[in-house]
């Protein structure tokens, strides 16, 4: 489903499932610091009180266009009583969440959305809560030191590659007796071909759509976008060398980022280095 971790708040392992902004968390671990042999019935006690239900259905309703609220207004009105009771499976079952989700298998168990997650916390302790989120936003801090590393390596690797695109076009494309204007004119419209083959749109293009955003369209650029960036980079200096004429360049180098970014928004391998 997404990536998984652990973080240990107060001695208990607690299993995370990452995915950026929809990253769930285990209420079977979090119960199982007050009740380790029973966490089930923790979680299915909170779940049955009416202040639980109304939080969990407000989040399906802000964020779940396919929850069904006429269950939820009817697990409103049973809740308090003494005959009802509500489990993660049955609540899911019949509202149709995405809030909650029960696993089966070697990861199996009761997660939640860490919005829920925080708020299934503080059922358990308010001191557990507060470790349970500080863990929580020490690794996520971690997990965007990692992308930022690697999006540093892309970037420094693209510049890199850029140097024997630019070697390409002196020994190639540059005339003799220009000057430096005219040399670095030539250099602009080679890298707009290669932002036009992968981004779709030239510099200046970007920064007329982007006139508050500080630095330019490859700054901007995701991880994947760099990778192919500097593969498209080498690939063109090949071609130059090759006399073919840019209208052929950026026609083969416009398929050679189609095929690649497609290749590297579906490994995942890929994934598990970001």
């Amino acid at each position: 489903m997404k990536t998984k971790n652990t973080i240990n708040v107060k001695g208990t392992e607690v299993t995370l499932f990452l995915e950026g902004i929809n990253d769930y968390i285990s209420l079977t671990d979090i119960a199982k610091s007050r009740n380790t042999s029973e966490p089930f019935a923790i979680i299915n006690n909170w779940m049955r009180s009416r202040s639980t239900i109304e939080f969990i259905g407000l989040w399906e309703k802000l964020c779940n266009p396919n929850f069904k609220p006429l269950e939820f207004e009817r697990f409103k009105i049973e809740a308090g009583h003494n005959y009802f009771v509500l489990s993660p499976q049955r609540w899911i079952y019949a509202t149709n969440a995405i809030g909650i989700i029960s696993k089966s298998g070697r990861y199996g168990g009761t997660f939640a959305h860490k919005d829920i997650a925080f708020e299934f916390g503080s059922a358990i302790s308010p001191v557990f809560k507060l470790y349970l989120i500080r863990e929580f936003q020490r690794l996520k801090e971690d997990e965007n030191d990692r992308l930022k590393l690697g999006w540093n390596f892309q970037r420094t690797l693209a510049k890199i590659n850029y140097q024997i695109h630019t070697d390409a076009i002196k020994e190639n494309l540059i005339p003799k007796e220009l000057n430096r204007d005219q040399i670095n004119a030539v250099y602009a419209i080679e890298a707009d071909m290669l932002n036009m083959a992968l981004f779709g749109i030239t510099a200046k293009q970007w920064r007329d759509s982007n006139p508050k955003t500080d630095g330019n369209i490859r700054d901007s650029a995701s991880i994947e976008q760099l990778v192919v960036l500097s593969n498209m980079e080498s690939i063109n200096s090949v071609l130059i060398h090759q006399g073919l004429k840019q209208s052929v360049r950026l026609q083969q180098l416009n398929q050679v980022a189609i095929s690649q970014m497609k290749s590297l928004l579906g490994n995942r391998n890929f994934k598990k280095l970001k």
